[in-house]
Formats: structure tokens, sequence, C-alpha cells
């Protein structure tokens, strides 16, 4: 009877023993599980920012995080009753990178120093790149910036070299020498070469109305007139055959002297040429203007004294370049620019 009881009493502790046994050291309860995912769901929810540091750690850890070592696993539970290794699907994204945690700490909450190791791997990854992105990006504007204009440089000093050869004026020697040539120069009629123009007396000088400044007002203002001998002779004291046409001179200039002879009109150009108050005569003041333009490279014609197509170009072309008044005439500003007037 005795044996019997003993046996009974030895079995119900087995029993008991091994009900204790299955039973978990310590479950956490709910609400502690839910103030520790509130804890860690800032620095889930924000990857790449460290979250605050905690104020205190777990008081005790689960029999089944002792019996792996505190180690973390990547997908590895926590949970009481997980076997040993068994691996979950992650429901959260961990702040901190997998495997770094290995302190005992839940996942999510990262040590100080998982979080400077971030921070400097951060920093380390972002470094070299901006800086090969700083080093490298510059480097492409920067050659073709310093290869870029080669080419339009070339071209310019060209253009620039051609200019100043062509628009370089002769000193004042030799606009004397090459006047002094022509010191008894007398041009002839080139009606081939040079057609004459035709008497209009509505014409005007084109374009001249928009010359600014009193050197112009002969131009704005010029009239071709005809009228006979005795008229020119008493309105002018000078009155010359110059180069197949009669001419009269006023107060600096020649002006053609339409109807003075019937026979003699050929004239080159009808308008108002700028001699100056020495009062030349017209056809050695062109000549003297060709045979420079001629020097400047302006002039490609023979120095035939006349006001000609060819002349008129040049004249324009070098009153361009000078920033003259385009007249295509010899006109003051451009005499005096010639060192002639």
């Amino acid at each position: 009877m005795k044996n019997l009881t003993s046996l009974l009493i030895g079995c119900s502790l087995a029993l008991a023993g091994a009900a204790l046994a299955q039973q978990p050291v310590e479950q956490p309860s709910p609400s502690k599980k839910k103030q520790a995912a509130e804890k860690t769901h800032p620095a889930e929810t924000q990857p790449g920012v460290n979250a605050a540091k905690p104020q205190e750690r777990p008081a005790k850890q689960t029999g089944a995080m002792k019996e792996r070592g505190a180690t973390n696993e990547p997908g590895a539970t926590n949970e009481p009753g997980a076997g040993k290794g068994r691996k979950t699907p992650a429901t959260q994204e961990s702040a901190t990178a997998p495997g770094t945690n290995v302190s005992g700490q839940p996942t999510g909450v990262p040590t100080p120093g998982a979080k400077q190791q971030a921070e400097q791997r951060r920093k380390g990854m972002k470094g070299p790149a901006a800086a090969a992105k700083t080093s490298a990006t510059p480097a492409a504007p920067a050659a073709a910036a310093s290869a870029a204009p080669s080419v339009p440089a070339a071209g310019q000093r060209n253009t620039q070299a051609n200019m100043g050869a062509k628009a370089k004026k002769p000193d004042q020697q030799q606009v004397q020498q090459i006047k002094s040539q022509h010191a008894n120069f007398r041009a002839q009629p080139k009606p081939q070469q040079v057609p004459a123009v035709t008497f209009n007396q509505n014409r005007r000088i084109e374009g001249s109305d928009r010359w600014q400044g009193p050197q112009y007002e002969v131009f704005r203002s010029y009239r071709p007139e005809r009228h006979d001998q005795g008229w020119y002779q008493s309105h002018y004291n000078r009155v010359e055959l110059i180069g197949g046409g009669y001419y009269y001179w006023n107060n600096g200039y020649w002006y053609p002297a339409w109807g003075y002879n019937p026979s003699a009109e050929y004239y080159a150009y009808d308008g108002p040429i700028y001699v100056g108050q020495r009062a030349e005569p017209p056809d050695k003041v062109i000549a003297d203007v060709q045979g420079v333009l001629q020097q400047m490279g302006y002039y490609k014609g023979e120095v035939d004294g006349l006001l000609g197509p060819l002349t008129r170009e040049a004249l324009t072309a070098y009153q361009a370049d000078q920033g003259l008044t385009t007249t295509a005439a010899i006109d003051e500003p451009t005499l005096d620019s010639l060192g002639m007037g």
C-alpha cells in the first residue's frame, strides 16, 4: 500500500515537473509589446535617419534569446517558443543594416556604436561618389571651353589682321607724295569705262535725308539745276571745264554746271564734291583720294580722276570701316579722315 502511494506521488511530481518545464520562463505582456513597438516604430518608418538613443534597455530577455546567445539573425523571430534558427518573413524594415545589431538589444534599436558605424558607412558611400562627380563633371565643360574657342579665335585673328592691314592709313608723308604726283593731273572723259549720268531735275541724292550733321547739309539740299552761261557767271566767280564737263565752285564744293555748255556735259557723278577752301580742281582731288584708297587696298581701279562706280564703292567701304556716314562721295569728314582736308 505504501509503495503504491509513493509511486502515485512520484508520478504526480514527474508530470508536474514535465508540465512546468514545457512552460516559458517569462512571456512579455501585450502592453510591453505595444510599448516596444511604439519605441521602434519611428526608427523603422524613416530609413536612413538615426533613431534616438533609447532611455533604457529591456530588463529581461526571453529564454529563446538566451539559448541563441543573443544573436539576431536577419529574419529570425525573438518570440518565445520559436525553434532555434527558425526564420519568419520580416514584417517591417529595420532602421539599421541587417546583421549589425549584435549587442542583444531588440532589432530596430541601434546602439551608439551602430549609429556611428551607420553614419560612417553612409558618409563613406556618398563621399567617393560625390568626389568623383565633382571632379569628373566640370572636366568636360572645362575641356570644351578650352578647346572650342580655338577655331573662332583663329578666324577672328585673321579677320582682325585683314581689317587692320586694310584700314591702316598712310602717314602724312605718303599722302603728300601721292598729292605731289597728281600736281598737274587732268582727267579725261571715259564714257566707255565710266558711263555719264543724265540730268534729272527731280533727282535727290539717295539716303541723304538720313545723313545727320551740318557737314552733310549740302548733300541733303542739293537739287540739279540747268542754267545758261550768263546765269552761272553772274552767280559764281569760278566755272571751269574739268574732265569733259563744266563745274562751278561754291564754299569748298564743286557742283556740275548743267546747261553751261550742252556740248560738254560729261559727268560721272551728279552731286557736290568737297575739296576744301583751297579750291583745288575736283579731278585732282578725286585722283588723290583714289591713290590713297588704292594704297590702303580699297580701290582696285585706275587713277583717272573720275568719281565712277568703282571709286564710290571704295569710298563706301572705307567710310563703313572708319565709322563714318556712308555717302559714297567725297565729303568733308571723309577727306579729313584721309589726311587731305
